[in-house]
């Protein structure tokens, strides 16, 4: 039911922001609320792809939440899919891309949609949703500016 979508421009390169997003097992280092991921499978999809599921542990004031998710990585087109498998939610659906910019830089563009199981967790969830979801983007953004300094 919540639904997300940001659009950002930033000063690294569309390869760059893919690989901060696609290395999910750094997370924990740098994601609020992510405690702890756990790579379970790669496997090689057709057209130059790489799909990956995933185990994220998320934190929240009491709750403490493992979730299982698909993570298909399509560098070729600097797109990143992500479906939910197992774990709180009814269901979770989230894509980044990423595009080089003509004057440098790149343009983020992320979205996700889900809804938890639990309608206790999905209240404060929806309470703090948006502000959630802009401290996760803002997140992306300072792990970039550590790997890769203040720009090209």
């Amino acid at each position: 039911m919540p639904t997300h979508h940001e659009t950002r421009r930033l000063p690294y390169t569309a390869a760059q922001m893919f690989d901060l997003v696609a290395d999910v097992g750094s997370y924990p280092k740098f994601l609020p609320w992510n405690s702890a991921a756990r790579i379970r499978s790669r496997t090689p999809v057709e057209g130059g792809g790489e799909m990956m599921e995933a185990d994220l542990v998320i934190s929240f004031k009491v709750f403490r939440e493992r979730f299982g998710s698909r993570v298909t990585l399509w560098p070729e087109q600097n797109k990143i899919d992500t479906e939910y498998l197992d774990g709180p939610f009814k269901y979770l659906k989230s894509t980044w891309s990423f595009r080089d910019l003509p004057e440098g830089g790149c343009e983020v563009d992320f979205f996700v949609d889900f809804e938890f199981r639990n309608a206790i967790l999905q209240g404060i969830i929806g309470m703090v949703f948006n502000e959630a979801m802009q401290r996760i983007v803002r997140a992306f953004e300072a792990r970039a500016a550590e790997l890769y300094g203040s720009g090209n």
